[in-house]
């Protein structure tokens, strides 16, 4: 059960606890089964309907939410037999992004992605998920082996953005990134990438540049977070509710644009209130996908995945 309580689902996690506490007293009453049976009705469509029309500053917090499911537990959940991989083999590990070798459906794939922790001593050595320069060259590294292997790559993104203190600077943060894309562009086996929470700028984009952008319904997906993008355009990091809403960062948003390629359907309330459905549901679209990705061909792949990326945005043009 979720550890923390948004002020929009409040009003359904109170009705919830209402109804826990009525069959805690019921002892098997009929006459009480039936008034709880109503009010689990209406629960359900209150959060129905709640669920449905939430802004996209809800949908941020949501995104956010710290019981969220992380890379891990998706791994733990849809997949087997993972043999988790360390190392750029030039600097150090990064425990901000995390990856292996493990088997999905019947199909050995590489899976990696951001890595954030559950307090604050685990979040301190995973950096919030925000990854130094050695955590995107692992992930090269680890793609890189993939496609030694013909193994398909899934990447999961869930980060505010990359690291952008002096350390990761000094190391070449920009030109890890820059040659993250580099690879990711070329490479000759299947990619799919799956935004679980908040991606954010150039530190999602880096395991981004995929033949598949899926994401969870309640996730999203911008240029750079709503907080920068505020510190920026408006000189007030207070304003991050109005660039949450200026960036179009949604699903649904990016699904209309043609960026997201599918929407992953949440557990009702969020997939922190049901991993396991909101779980079942991403494996099938990955391995629907992965199906259909497989039976193309090196060149196709390279060919379609172009494609794909430069149709993304419009130009307009105006007279003098």
């Amino acid at each position: 059960m979720s550890t923390k309580v948004l002020d929009f689902e409040r009003p359904i996690v109170e009705l919830e606890g209402k109804i826990k506490e009525l069959k805690m007293l019921s002892e098997g009453s009929e006459e009480m089964a039936s008034e709880i049976e109503k009010l689990e009705r209406k629960a359900a469509e209150l959060q129905q309907e709640r669920f449905s029309q939430l802004s996209p500053w809800e949908q941020l917090q949501l995104a956010k939410h710290p019981d969220r499911p992380y890379t891990f537990d998706y791994i733990g959940e849809i997949t087997e037999d993972f043999v988790e991989l360390r190392g750029d083999r030039a600097f150090r590990d990064d425990p901000a992004i995390v990856g292996g070798l493990c088997t999905l459906g019947g199909r050995r794939v590489l899976v990696l992605g951001h890595q954030k922790g559950r307090n604050t001593k685990e979040n301190v050595r995973r950096n919030f998920g925000m990854a130094r320069p050695e955590g995107y060259r692992k992930a090269q590294r680890l793609m890189q082996l993939a496609e030694r292997f013909g193994c398909p790559t899934i990447c999961f993104i869930d980060t505010a953005g990359a690291y952008p203190g002096i350390g990761a600077e000094e190391r070449g943060q920009s030109e890890a990134i820059a040659a993250s894309l580099e690879l990711m562009a070329a490479l000759k086996v299947p990619t799919i990438s799956v935004v679980i929470g908040e991606g954010g700028s150039g530190g999602a984009l880096a395991i981004g540049l995929t033949d598949r952008i899926l994401m969870l319904e309640h996730s999203v997906y911008s240029v750079i977070s709503p907080r920068g993008c505020a510190s920026i355009l408006w000189k007030n990091a207070e304003a991050e509710q109005v660039a949450a809403e200026q960036l179009k960062m949604t699903a649904s948003d990016l699904h209309a644009m043609g960026i997201c390629d599918e929407i992953v359907v949440e557990a009702q309330g969020g997939a922190h209130r049901d991993m396991s459905a909101t779980a079942e549901n991403l494996k099938e679209a990955l391995i629907r996908h992965l199906d259909a990705l497989t039976a193309l061909n090196a060149e196709e792949l390279a060919a379609s995945r172009y494609a794909k990326f430069r149709t993304i945005g419009q130009f307009e043009s105006h007279g003098a």
